[in-house]
């Protein structure tokens, strides 16, 4: 079994070296274009340079001004404290508009990787179809845990065999009648989110309490699950949840 999850890393691993692509832009800075999607389809990008013999690595204020201009407002203290945890839980500084990290020759792959995650989880977490919603998917799926009195641990961090670190939205701790239970929301789903979460899920298995299990709350309000997003989760292990069938797992959730 731990074979197999190596291959699947490492196969992950070549995706994102074969995938990825460098442009020279100018004055210093070079673009990279990652293999990971944004809400559009579009692959996300950084742009790098070299700053105090070390490096400066940034998305140029992309996915929050991408945010505004879909008319989700970032200006209420709880999205605001919401926003600088997420960010915090990977390293990333927000300055102005731009999420922002430093890195050196040491720990330049891990940084990079924290960028990345920290662009999708911001994107995913804060992106709102219609800009007449008034809650984010998180704080909806953390209200209802409160509400039906399922306790819960928010923004938990695991490193992974590969060094890198990864943040699940909510941990269930462990009970007499279920495991510890990992709970990660997916406000956009779609394969490269489900991608994304199997690779930090595997990657993270050693450093997991024995037996874990995973669940992720697809949000389907607005729109369809797309087709293979549900196999491929449960091809990796993780239970996939609609959010409008969540009372489903209600009971196991609380137990």
């Amino acid at each position: 079994m731990i074979d197999d999850i190596q291959k699947m890393i490492n196969k992950y691993l070549e995706w994102l070296r074969d995938k990825t692509t460098l442009k020279d832009v100018g004055e210093d800075w070079i673009q990279i274009t990652t293999p990971h999607l944004d809400r559009h389809n579009d692959c996300l990008q950084i742009y790098l340079k070299k700053q105090n013999g070390g490096y400066i690595m940034t998305d140029d204020g992309y996915i929050i001004n991408d945010l505004l201009n879909s008319g989700c407002k970032l200006d209420s203290p709880k999205r605001q404290d919401l926003l600088r945890m997420s960010l915090a839980g990977f390293g990333v500084q927000k300055k102005e508009e731009a999420l922002e990290i430093h890195a050196t020759d040491e720990n330049f792959a891990l940084k990079k990787h924290n960028l990345i995650q920290a662009m999708l989880a911001v994107n995913d977490m804060f992106f709102l179809s219609k800009p007449a919603i008034q809650s984010l998917f998180f704080e909806e799926v953390e209200s209802w845990l409160d509400l039906v009195d399922i306790r819960n641990i928010p923004n938990v961090k695991f490193t992974g065999k590969s060094g890198y670190d990864h943040m699940f939205d909510f941990v269930i701790p462990k009970s007499k009648t279920a495991p510890v239970r990992i709970l990660q929301t997916i406000n956009n789903p779609n394969r490269d989110a489900a991608q994304a979460f199997a690779f930090k899920w595997m990657d993270t298995k050693e450093v997991r309490p024995a037996a874990s299990s995973a669940i992720t709350i697809l949000n389907d309000q607005t729109k369809s699950i797309p087709v293979g997003v549900e196999d491929a989760l449960k091809n990796y292990g993780a239970r996939p949840v609609l959010w409008s069938q969540r009372e489903e797992i209600r009971e196991y959730l609380a137990a």
